[in-house]
């Protein structure tokens, strides 16, 4: 309850104007002066962490001073979501600016013919199962692409999914995708953070001497499993419980944060904090069963906050004002509209995002949707488990009629009811209708 109470109450002082972005005539030359001088992209990416479990959200067990900090110095929406609660997806999402119903990445897997006991044939039969989806994600727009137009640089570093990095149109990455070679979510990118930054500063280095602006895709495989921190980060957390699974992910979380601040100094050291646009999200929930190493069924996979909702942080010094904002949702499908606005490149019309330095368009939006599909997964239609839409005070999460036929439609008040533990559907029939015919007309378009 000291998390709700800390968030209540707000976590740091409000204060705030947007500098950049649509509005006063002063806001819109201050966007287009950036032509002269456009700042660096970056994206921080963590990986199956929850939305509670940071230090400046309020626990008291994990230390993340250096996010912390970033936080302070960033526009922060503690309410910002994922549209879906599992890595590929959610990814997918983040890269394009699309729902996943629309960028056609449902799941981590395609289903494919798991062979029991030989690894290699049944890693062989997902490569050929995968094939058709990393062919279809090759013609979406990616960011990497519309920033071409602009004359960036694209680096990927992290988890990859979607084969070689160039099909996400980057200039340069670690991940070649190749399954003989083992390819899946990432490969040679998965080093990145847990062997520390070499490999960005080599690409830092690269745009420096083209004098080309960059974006970096920052997506280390932390605090993901294996939950392997250094001794010394094991060593502090064993002290705070009795759970070395709790013990073992608390220390991954601090050693992303270290990672986080190794990259900020980075970039400070060579000079370029000033001029660069750093953008923090998590891609998907994950609660710790203290039992096991695993999560709990509310978290990943789960149609819950536990497993979509993630601080989502915008920092770019002396442009945008730092602000704690601890009431208005956003979500990640917001990204790209927003560096697209920062940079007066023209949002495609099929992005679904708003541009979150946009007071009236932030004020205007009423609320975004999820979607929840099977792991390995196959059509649309066959693998549907839940629709969520979140509209505040409400969210409401509607099962597959078939594949979750035994489960209830749930309508939750996320504004007082954080962890979604009172559902509310059969006290109130008419918001439920309400909210599902605007699935309905999201499924739809």
């Amino acid at each position: 309850m000291k998390i709700i109470q800390k968030l209540s109450l707000g976590i740091f002082a409000v204060s705030i104007l947007i500098s950049c972005g649509k509005g006063t005539k002063k806001e819109t030359e201050s966007v287009s002066s950036k032509a002269q001088n456009q700042p660096n992209i970056v994206f921080i990416l963590s990986d199956d962490q929850s939305w509670t479990d940071y230090s400046f959200i309020g626990d008291e067990n994990i230390e993340t001073p250096r996010i912390d900090q970033f936080a302070k110095e960033s526009l922060t929406f503690t309410r910002g979501y994922v549209p879906t609660p599992l890595c590929s997806p959610s990814l997918a999402s983040i890269i394009t600016g699309l729902y996943p119903k629309d960028h056609g990445v449902l799941g981590n897997d395609k289903v494919y013919d798991r062979v029991k006991g030989n690894r290699k044939e049944s890693q062989k039969n997902r490569a050929e199962a995968y094939k058709p989806v990393i062919s279809a994600f090759e013609k979406q727009t990616t960011l990497p692409d519309m920033l071409k137009e602009k004359g960036y640089l694209s680096f990927q570093t992290g988890k990859w999914w979607h084969g070689n990095h160039k099909i996400g149109g980057f200039d340069y990455g670690m991940t070649h995708g190749n399954p003989k070679r083992g390819g899946r979510h990432g490969d040679f990118g998965l080093t990145i953070g847990r062997k520390g930054l070499d490999t960005i500063n080599s690409y830092v280095d690269v745009a420096l001497k083209e004098k080309k602006p960059f974006f970096l895709w920052y997506a280390p495989f932390l605090p993901h499993r294996p939950h392997n921190p250094p001794s010394r980060l094991y060593e502090k957390y064993k002290k705070k419980t009795d759970s070395e699974h709790l013990a073992k992910y608390w220390a991954m979380i601090e050693w992303f944060d270290e990672t986080c601040g190794e990259l900020f100094d980075l970039i400070d050291d060579k000079g370029l904090t000033e001029n660069t646009l750093f953008v923090y999200v998590c891609d998907n929930g994950w609660k710790q069963d203290p039992e096991k190493s695993g999560y709990m069924k509310v978290s990943k996979r789960a149609p819950y906050d536990l497993g979509i909702r993630t601080p989502i942080m915008y920092k770019w010094a002396g442009k945008i004002t730092p602000k704690m904002d601890t009431e208005t949702i956003v979500s990640s499908i917001d990204m790209i509209p927003t560096v697209l606005d920062i940079l007066d490149i023209e949002k495609p019309e099929n992005l679904p995002g708003i541009n979150v330095l946009d007071e009236k368009e932030l004020s205007e939006r009423k609320g975004f949707f999820g979607e929840v599909y099977a792991h390995d997964f196959d059509t649309i239609e066959n693998s549907m488990f839940y629709n969520m839409a979140i509209f505040p005070p409400y969210k409401i999460i509607v099962p597959d009629p078939v594949r979750k036929k035994d489960e209830v439609i749930q309508l939750f008040n996320i504004d007082k009811d954080l962890f979604e533990e009172n559902n509310l559907a059969d006290s109130n029939p008419l918001k439920v209708k309400e909210l599902q015919e605007k699935i309905k007309n999201f499924r739809e378009k």
